[in-house]
């Protein structure tokens, strides 16, 4: 931002971090007041943006009103505008001002969080509020940090399969010997989010052993019990399942049970909603999106996973994993 009269590079003081700050959240405070004057859906041709900037980055840095002026007359323009009221697609109007001031607090800090001697605080933070979030859903007491189990914050509900499924896989694999990866399958309707098939390809799953089954429209695209003796949840079409009777046939053949309830999970924490998540106690582990229905901003999803080591017969080798997409429509 500053530059001296030999063009020496200056890191910004406390006091212009206060006077740039303030113009910051003044030039945001503008934005959101004036939301509903843009367009909803961006305008602009693919690659607008290359022909406004230049092809390489500055040498010499701008101020601030160089800089935000930029934003109005070049990136504005090629927003999509989420947080506007009139945004009703995906997941409509997922932030809020209290969000954007708790990431201004976290960007400030800065912690590194990985471990908890990084950052005590913030470890310890996280471990709390997961806790409360699963209280307020009435999760079972398994999925709590209290026990052997407990939640995590995951950048998205697609990190959240890809994590569970290498559980998954590594829980098995403890038990019938690495050499069985192959014989690994995978179990999904053909309303899965498509994160399902790259989880997999990740997680040394073949393509071959991920079994899509077919729904249609006269169960509201839940599976028939047919395929699986029980319907699955899925991504495209918010169909609600019983949590209950998949969590037993997964308990009996030795499955993984994961429900994935990222779109509007967060709904259950309301006691009339509360319902479309029973039986969720036979879960292993189970994922919802802060980010979208509980005025967080992106990206802050919660997995809770159930830990137990239980003993498997090794004569179910070709199947043992289970995935089960889950979103409930309120």
């Amino acid at each position: 931002e500053n530059g001296s009269s030999n063009n020496a590079l200056k890191p910004m003081d406390s006091e212009q971090l206060r006077e740039y700050g303030h113009r910051m959240v003044d030039f945001i405070a503008d934005y959101y007041k004036t939301i509903e004057t843009f367009p909803l859906l961006s305008q602009v041709q693919p690659r607008y943006l290359h022909n406004l900037l230049p092809e390489s980055a500055p040498d010499h840095p701008e101020t601030v009103e160089q800089v935000l002026d930029d934003v109005k007359a070049k990136i504005l323009p090629g927003v999509t505008h989420w947080q506007s009221p009139s945004f009703f697609a995906y997941f409509p109007i997922n932030g809020s001002i209290a969000g954007f001031l708790g990431e201004m607090l976290s960007a400030g800090l800065n912690t590194m969080s990985f471990s908890w001697v990084a950052s005590p605080a913030a470890t310890e933070l996280e471990i709390i509020v997961v806790d409360w979030v699963a209280k307020l859903l009435n999760l079972p007491e398994q999925f709590l940090s209290k026990g052997n189990g407990g939640g995590v914050i995951q950048g998205s509900a697609c990190e959240a399969i890809l994590v569970v499924m290498i559980a998954a896989r590594d829980k098995v694999l403890r038990n019938v010997g690495k050499k069985a990866l192959e014989k690994l399958v995978v179990y999904s309707s053909d309303q899965t989010h498509s994160s399902l098939q790259k989880a997999c390809q990740l997680a040394g799953i073949h393509l071959e052993n991920c079994r899509v089954l077919k729904t249609d429209s006269s169960t509201n695209y839940a599976l028939r019990p047919e395929p699986l003796q029980e319907a699955v949840g899925t991504t495209s079409s918010t169909a609600v399942d019983p949590l209950a009777a998949l969590g037993k046939i997964a308990k009996s053949n030795e499955m993984w049970f994961h429900v994935d309830a990222a779109y509007a999970g967060s709904a259950c924490i309301c006691p009339e909603y509360r319902q479309y998540i029973d039986g969720v106690e036979t879960a292993d582990s189970f994922d919802m999106n802060a980010h979208k229905w509980l005025l967080t901003n992106f990206e802050c999803s919660l997995l809770w996973v159930k830990v137990h080591i239980p003993s498997f017969s090794l004569t179910f080798s070709m199947f043992l994993l289970f995935w089960y997409s889950h979103n409930v429509d309120v």
